[in-house]
Order: structure tokens, then C-alpha cells, then sequence
């Protein structure tokens, strides 16, 4: 009764309002503003000061003035696509969305198909999770189409494709090889990492150079191709492969983005490359464990360096 009654004041209170700063005139003889005369002597609302009745937002729109009674309410409105809203960008726009709820969907799948048993069927669409996951980014920066609403979106696309599909396959790839206990715990590290490193992502402010720690992306990719090519490791092995990858999304460690590695000399890729030819799955380990130590070799280089 008590929050009925804090209702029917904050509506006569902005009926008032609206009257006395030229807003839209209320009809004296109506029952509505008979009824809300009667509620505003009831309660004692004329002792409201003018600046506590100029916060009061409206809570029932039954009642409420038909346009808006101040002007910031509309100033609150943000709109989806920032700039020029023409059909070719509104066109743009919804392909490059379309793309995140891909790797959304495609993420969800992988946590059906993992249930299942399909452990590499689901590790393949983490994988393609990864390709457009990308592609939206680099769609959104060519078409000209960023907004913050498409971030958020990728944000939460990520925590779902990432952070929840990633540790639910890589714990049904270890099952009957690693304690379910211990499984559990290293898909639940990699769950919590994922959201901490999303959340600070979103607030930490960009380098163009490197990433600081191990984004989502890389550390999703990571695990799906482990239990792609099967890696022949020991079940503890692989819980301790799993939590150190979660503790390097969370560092502080510098690794550095794709754009600085494809300018890396020709040699360099060659190798792996050779590698791959020889032993896909020797060669998969060694590119890890050196993409995790580069981290904090940069971090001690950085150091020594300042």
C-alpha cells in the first residue's frame, strides 16, 4: 500500500510540473485530475521542494503526461548505429551483427553437440565460433558500422562462445582421462577467467600493439584445436595446460596482437609452417608454449627497458 501511495504522488507531482513549466495542460474537470488532486492534499505533497519534484521520474505510464516532461529523457535515448542511418549502413549494420549471433549460435551448438559426446564436432565450431568472431570485428571497421552497441554485443557473444562453450567441450574431451572433480574445476577456472578478462577488457583502455594478457579469442582457439588434433597428453597434463591458459587471460602480461605478428619475418612463419608438415601436433604445442612465454619475456624486456 505504501509503494501505491509513493506512486500516485511522484504522477501528481508530475502533473504539476508539467503544468507550471508550460508542459501539457491537464484538464481541471477530468476524473483524472480530480483523482490525483485528491491523492496530492491526501499525502501533504505540496511540502516537496522544487528541486526533489524536478528528480521524481515517472513510474506509471497510465497516468503519466502523454509527451515527455523533460527534455533529458530524450537525450537519454542512444541509438544503435551512431552517424548516417541510411539503408546501405542499417544493411552493414545487421551483416555484421548477424555475424556475432553466428558465433553466438554457432557456440550454444557446441555445448548441444559436446552433451552429445562430439567432442571434436564441437571443437570444429568453436573453431569457426573464432572465424567470425573476427570477421565481425573487421566488417565493422571496413564498413564504418563500430558502435558501442555492437561491442556489448561481441562482449557477451564472446562470454557465451568463450566463456561458457569452451570449458563445457573441454571438459567433456576429458572425460575418462582426468578425475571429474578436477575437470570441473579447470572448466569452471576457465569460465571465471573468460568473464574477468571480458569485463576488464571493456574497461581498460586500448593498445594497438598488444593484448594484455591472453585475449578470450586466442585462449578459445587454444582448446578447441587441442581437442581437435587429440593431443596424446596425460589427463593432468592437460588440467595443468587448461588452468595455466586461464591464468594467462588474467595476467598482466603484454602479448602481442595479430597485426604485429604478421609482420614478423618471412622465416618465422615458414617454420611452422615446415613443421606442420612434419608433425601438426608437435608443431601446434611448440607455437603455444612460445605465444605463452612471450608474454613475460615482453614483460621483462619492458621492465628492464623503463
Amino acid at each position: 500500500m505504501r509503494r501505491s501511495s509513493s506512486t500516485f504522488a511522484r504522477q501528481v507531482l508530475l502533473v504539476r510540473v508539467g503544468r507550471r513549466d508550460g508542459g501539457p495542460a491537464t484538464d481541471l474537470a477530468s476524473p483524472e485530475h480530480r483523482y490525483l488532486d485528491r491523492q496530492r492534499r491526501r499525502y501533504g505533497l505540496d511540502r516537496y521542494e522544487r528541486a526533489e519534484i524536478a528528480a521524481i521520474v515517472p513510474v506509471s505510464p497510465a497516468l503519466a503526461p502523454s509527451t515527455p516532461v523533460d527534455d533529458d529523457a530524450q537525450s537519454m535515448s542512444i541509438p544503435l548505429l551512431p552517424g548516417e542511418r541510411t539503408t546501405a549502413r542499417r544493411a552493414k549494420f545487421a551483416l555484421v551483427n548477424a555475424c556475432t549471433l553466428a558465433s553466438l549460435a554457432l557456440g550454444i551448438n557446441a555445448i548441444f553437440v559436446a552433451m552429445h559426446g562430439e567432442v571434436r564436432l564441437a571443437a570444429l565450431l568453436l573453431i569457426a565460433c573464432v572465424v567470425f568472431d573476427g570477421l565481425d570485428g573487421a566488417l565493422a571497421r571496413k564498413f564504418g558500422v563500430a558502435s558501442p552497441f555492437g561491442a556489448q554485443m561481441d562482449s557477451l557473444a564472446d562470454m557465451c562462445s568463450f566463456g561458457l562453450a569452451a570449458p563445457v567441450v573441454v571438459y567433456a574431451s576429458l572425460a575418462g582421462e582426468a578425475p571429474p572433480a578436477a575437470a570441473a574445476v579447470a572448466a569452471a577456472l576457465v569460465a571465471g577467467c573468460a568473464a574477468i578478462r571480458l569485463a576488464r577488457f571493456n574497461v581498460s583502455p586500448k593498445d594497438g600493439r598488444f593484448f594484455c594478457g591472453v585475449p578470450t579469442t586466442m585462449a578459445a582457439a587454444v582448446l578447441a584445436l587441442t581437442v581437435a588434433l587429440g593431443l596424446p597428453l596425460p589427463g593432468l597434463v592437460q588440467l595443468a595446460g587448461v588452468a595455466l591458459l586461464a591464468f594467462a587471460m588474467v595476467s598482466s602480461f603484454p602479448y602481442a596482437k595479430l597485426a604485429r605478428l604478421v609482420k614478423l619475418p618471412p622465416w618465422l612463419w615458414l617454420a611452422p609452417v615446415v613443421g606442420a608438415l612434419v608433425d601438426v601436433r608437435l608443431t601446434f604445442a611448440l607455437v603455444v608454449v612460445g605465444y605463452l612465454v612471450s608474454g613475460p619475456v615482453l614483460w621483462l624486456h619492458q621492465r628492464r627497458t623503463a
